[in-house]
């Protein structure tokens, strides 16, 4: 019998070695993680720039108004024009805002980092919350079926028939504008697609062999589920996460535009919201960097999920 648990664990061992090897081949997803890598070193600094400021007591730089410098254009198209540098060399010039600053001389890139922060934040947090709900509820209905299975599936499809937008805003109401409102808005209504994912998943693997012989032993249901069939259904939540992770991003970026969300913080919602006015004064700058910045990780998240989605596919490894 130890020897068969060593042949699942070896078995186990190579779908993760046979995923990363097909994952290298694909150039595009290599890309993408590069991509997501870069955003996740970006919202460490904001966050550890974040919680200087707060430790200091200080206004953050980002929030600090400067109005000697409103509405100045990038450092590249400062520099392309010619515009007057005041004594300082082409590379300074180039390092003074890059991307521009705000209505009240605030650095847009500096803003961006914190708004990478808390979209990372809201990405993050909300998954701890969706997906234990969905993997516990889906391992129980799956494994236990009968009524369990049907009062689960009821729930999860009482859920699915409320619009997610109206119950996350409702949610968000009740607690009120902030991260809290955020993070369980939209960590209470996202659970569905994996519980269901997982539900299926678990349903065809409770008949297997190894399953059988765990059973056998004298195992109980909790160490059968969480120590035997959701190793081999793991792959299923990291496609999950990447998929809803730009899922949250954008629904976080909705709220704070609607003025719901984040609130005394550059959230991309809000310096989207900001911006919109300025576009017909020519101040395209911050509303076109944010857009970037968001369709970047999105875009990338989205691809990553797709290619890990193909590498993981039990179908392919075997045709492989």
């Amino acid at each position: 019998m130890s020897t068969q648990m060593d042949n699942v664990s070896a078995e186990s061992r190579s779908l993760w070695g046979d995923a990363w090897r097909r994952l290298r081949k694909n150039r595009l997803a290599l890309w993408c993680l590069v991509v997501v890598v870069i955003y996740t070193v970006t919202a460490f600094y904001g966050e550890v720039q974040y919680r200087y400021y707060q430790f200091k007591d200080e206004q953050p730089s980002y929030q600090r108004p400067d109005l000697d410098s409103q509405y100045l254009a990038p450092s590249l198209t400062r520099v392309l024009k010619g515009e007057d540098r005041a004594g300082r060399s082409v590379v300074k010039e180039l390092l003074r805002h890059p991307c521009g600053t705000d209505g009240l001389g605030r650095d847009v890139l500096a803003r961006l980092v914190q708004g990478t922060r808390i979209a990372f934040l809201v990405g993050i947090v909300t998954s701890i919350i969706a997906i234990p709900i969905g993997v516990i509820l889906g391992c129980l209905a799956g494994y236990f079926g009968g009524k369990v299975d049907d009062f689960i599936v009821w729930l999860y499809t009482t859920m699915a028939s409320i619009p997610g937008l109206l119950f996350i805003l409702a949610i968000a109401m009740v607690v009120g504008q902030g991260l809290l409102g955020v993070y369980l808005g939209i960590g209470l209504t996202t659970w569905v697609g994996l519980c269901r994912l997982i539900r299926g998943e678990v349903i065809k693997h409770k008949s297997s062999t190894y399953v059988t012989a765990a059973r056998a032993l004298g195992l109980g249901h909790a160490r059968i589920i969480f120590r035997h069939i959701l190793p081999n259904v793991f792959h299923i939540v990291i496609v999950t996460f990447t998929i809803r992770f730009p899922q949250a991003i954008s629904t976080e970026v909705f709220l704070s535009f609607l003025g719901i969300g984040v609130q005394g913080e550059p959230s991309w919602g809000i310096m989207i919201s900001n911006s919109r006015l300025r576009l017909w004064q020519g101040v395209w700058w911050e509303m076109t960097f944010v857009t970037i910045a968001i369709f970047l990780v999105v875009l990338a998240f989205n691809l990553l999920g797709d290619a890990l989605r193909d590498a993981l596919d039990p179908r392919l490894r075997e045709a492989g």
